[in-house]
């Protein structure tokens, strides 16, 4: 992988760049769709491609592991075959899933066991054999085994947490580079910045991930309940200690206002579930504001639900639709969201390099943000 800088705002710390894989070139900043199990909700492989021009998606190494199982991935020559999906992917470590299933799991230094929430089986992650498990799913950007820290998070605690995940952090490296990839593409593999919301432990992290010289970098543990400025504080706090050459990737994250104001700190890559999760809700990110498409002021207009990404349904039929459970409500509403999404991100992107990201910023979120 290639990480090329091509553009710093003058008035923040936003930039451009493409990052080269061998599946294609991600131009960035770039928001990535979530597709946990192999799947983004109610969008096909060729909707995400050619309607809202995804150019990478994100899979769950727990998820993978519980269903479909290894085997099947491996029989199928790779997640991207198994899916058919040519462009680059991504897959998280199931570090997240530490935090998430807390109910179910237990920690200790040698790993993490879970109880499966399918069926109660236990399962062993280790920071080696996530790794391997990464090889055999074949994503061409696969993360570090970490331990996601829940908000709010006791210092001693958090600090605990720290030491063991920079300890997983060693294995996995040492696991990535004494094995191969088991198909014809290279994959890169990006350590997680944690620490809770302790500024010591933050600086700490960040300069333990910088110099292990990885390919990228990530932030994890933030929009996790904290508030929005303190992840903004952690975020600044890291980026500026993280190396400016390599992509900075924050996990999770966020709503459109996150995303912009990151972005303005020098993130480059994002993901997160509430385009979609939001959409099967019928809430709505439009090019002039948020829809709850529920409400009863919609039912009878019969203008676009978007001009710009949903000009062939009306607002009063995707209300119907919604309103009656139907897949298809579910379908065009996420498309919707993922749209905007993806426009934002690239509306973002030529701001930047035109010089006026920042005062575009501030015009496009009062328009966005506000409730129709």
């Amino acid at each position: 992988m290639k990480f090329n800088l091509t553009k710093t705002d003058k008035n923040s710390k936003a930039r451009t760049g493409e990052l080269i894989t061998d599946r294609g070139t991600i131009q960035t900043p770039i928001f990535m769709p979530v597709g946990t199990q192999g799947s983004v909700k109610g969008i096909n492989q060729q909707e995400l491609s050619e309607k809202i021009k995804a150019q990478i998606i994100l899979a769950n190494t727990y998820h993978i592991y519980l269903r479909p199982g290894i085997e099947v991935i491996k029989q199928a020559g790779g997640i991207h075959k198994f899916i058919n999906w040519e462009k680059p992917m991504l897959t998280d470590s199931g570090g997240f899933q530490v935090f998430s299933l807390s109910d179910i799991r237990k920690i200790n230094d040698e790993g993490v066991e879970f109880r499966s929430h399918i069926d109660g089986s236990k399962l062993f992650f280790t920071p080696e054999n996530v790794i391997d498990t990464q090889r055999t799913i074949g994503a061409d950007i696969i993360m570090a085994f970490d331990e996601c820290t829940p908000f709010p998070c006791e210092y001693d605690y958090a600090k605990k947490s720290l030491t063991l995940t920079h300890s997983w952090l060693k294995r996995c490296i040492h696991r990535f580079n004494e094995t191969e990839p088991e198909y014809e593409k290279q994959q890169s593999f990006f350590p997680i910045v944690q620490g809770s919301v302790y500024k010591d432990l933050r600086a700490e992290s960040a300069k333990f991930i910088a110099d292990q010289h990885c390919e990228g970098n990530a932030i994890g543990g933030l929009s996790v309940g904290e508030p929005a400025e303190m992840m903004y504080e952690m975020t600044e706090l890291v980026c500026d200690i993280l190396p400016k050459e390599k992509p900075r990737y924050l996990m999770g994250v966020g709503t459109p206002e996150n995303i912009l104001e990151c972005i303005s700190l020098g993130i480059d890559m994002f993901d997160c579930v509430m385009p979609t999760r939001n959409a099967r809700h019928g809430f709505l990110f439009t090019s002039q504001g948020i829809i709850n498409i529920k409400n009863e002021k919609w039912k009878f207009d019969n203008s676009a639900i978007d001009e710009i990404f949903t000009p062939d349904y009306s607002k009063a039929y995707l209300k119907h639709l919604i309103k009656c459970n139907e897949m298809l409500g579910m379908s065009i509403a996420s498309i919707q969201n993922l749209s905007f999404y993806m426009w934002l991100v690239n509306e973002a992107r030529n701001k930047i390099n035109e010089g006026v990201f920042t005062s575009w910023k501030k015009e496009i979120l009062e328009k966005i943000t506000r409730r129709l």
